[in-house]
């Protein structure tokens, strides 16, 4: 079956190379050139993805990255998979979905069956998409929604094995819909209504959201009281039943966490309701970094101001480069708001805003342990008796005080 993908993030491409990899004809679409230019000739790495396998598929014509929209003419099946990210004011940014769906309105040359797998709230398949869709073309669709699981890095859960729910418009949708899933993804679940599948997708990480920003406010008030938040939720852990650990940190970043509850609660005005303990969580957690970096301030006696500071870690996950919500961003610009003087070294990154990773320094007032990257050597600190604070919410002991 010939298969395009708009959208070749780690989510789009990770699908692209599943669909491939099983007998799929896959058209990749981007409108990143240099992106697109990186995978032709093989220069680009994503996480949990295998380079030689993706290259072979690029050169056996497998699988086609490409930047050209008229190669939607002769497709079977288009999946949806751009961001959806937060506007200015936190609200839902639809804008890559309307351009998706534009651009197949526009090439789409026969029935074709159009797949949501980008995140969004409720009702946007059958709202936003199917009329964007009808009211620009008259080719027949067929509509369902398959919300993405990919989880960059992971280990243990990929494309094949983490189970999928879907669910299509009409049931023509939803059986065409999982017979294509099932060549590569080992558990298809099928549910009522694309609502009950896009709902499904918000409350997993509004789950992880609201309680991260319960072990944040946990933080704050041991903190008050007087103990370890870290020890008292490992101590919690023992518990081998009804307990999950959640760790504080300076925050959440991603571009599922911070964003997807947001959606939900959108949602819920939309309908007239109001989601108290999303919009709680958000702003708990969303607090935290002006939160710490004046407890930093207080750790120093009141004297950050002017003070150098190194942040070890700026992405928002151990060993992904991407930057999405990054609270660790929060972080830095509180901490140059306040006054101090701030570098960071990231070799996942790189370089951000024109500013390249700086190797970790001895020579500062003050390290910052916030995402601890496998690439991030800490002897150097250590040889030399650096004063550093871990805020990760890893719950390894780098031998540095927990600050939660």
């Amino acid at each position: 079956m010939k298969i395009s993908i708009i959208g070749q993030g780690y989510v789009g491409l990770s699908l692209a190379v599943g669909a491939a990899s099983v007998g799929h004809k896959v058209i990749g679409i981007d409108k990143n050139e240099t992106l697109i230019s990186q995978l032709i000739t093989g220069q680009t790495y994503v996480p949990g993805i295998d380079q030689k396998i993706l290259n072979l598929l690029v050169k056996s014509g497998e699988y086609l990255p490409t930047i050209d929209f008229k190669n939607l003419e002769a497709t079977d099946v288009v999946i949806i998979a751009v961001p959806t990210p937060l506007d200015q004011n936190r609200k839902p940014d639809l804008s890559y979905i309307r351009s998706a769906c534009l651009q197949i309105a526009m090439h789409a040359s026969k029935k074709t069956l159009v797949i949501n797998e980008s995140t969004s709230y409720p009702g946007t398949l059958r709202n936003f998409i199917k009329p964007l869709l009808e009211s620009n073309s008259k080719i027949e669709f067929l509509y369902a929604s398959a919300p993405e699981r990919i989880d960059p890095g992971n280990q243990n859960w990929d494309l094949f094995n983490t189970p999928r729910v879907i669910a299509g418009l009409t049931n023509e949708s939803t059986r065409k819909t999982s017979e294509i899933y099932k060549t590569f993804c080992s558990n298809v679940y099928e549910v009522s209504m694309p609502e009950v599948a896009e709902a499904s997708k918000l409350f997993e990480n509004t789950f992880r959201q609201i309680n991260i920003a319960l072990a944040n406010e946990f933080a704050v008030l041991s903190n008050a009281i007087g103990f370890s938040a870290h020890e008292a939720i490992l101590a919690a852990s023992t518990k081998p039943f009804g307990f999950m650990p959640f760790f504080p940190s300076i925050g959440v970043g991603g571009h599922c966490i911070p964003v997807d509850p947001s959606y939900l609660s959108y949602a819920a005005e939309l309908a007239g309701s109001k989601a108290k303990f999303i919009d709680l969580a958000n702003s708990t957690n969303l607090s935290m970094a002006k939160y710490t970096v004046n407890r930093i301030d207080k750790f120093l006696n009141g004297k950050l101001l002017g003070k150098s500071v190194q942040v070890a870690g700026i992405s928002y996950k151990t060993d992904i480069p991407d930057l999405r919500e990054s609270p660790a961003l929060l972080l830095i610009d509180e901490l140059k708001f306040q006054g101090a003087k701030v570098s960071w070294c990231d070799p996942v990154v790189g370089e951000f805003e024109g500013v390249k990773s700086s190797e970790l320094n001895p020579n500062i007032d003050l390290g910052l342990i916030v995402v601890p990257h496998k690439k991030i050597d800490f002897t150097i600190w250590k040889t030399m008796g650096t004063n550093v604070i871990d805020l990760s919410a890893n719950s390894i002991n780098y031998g540095w005080p927990k600050f939660f």
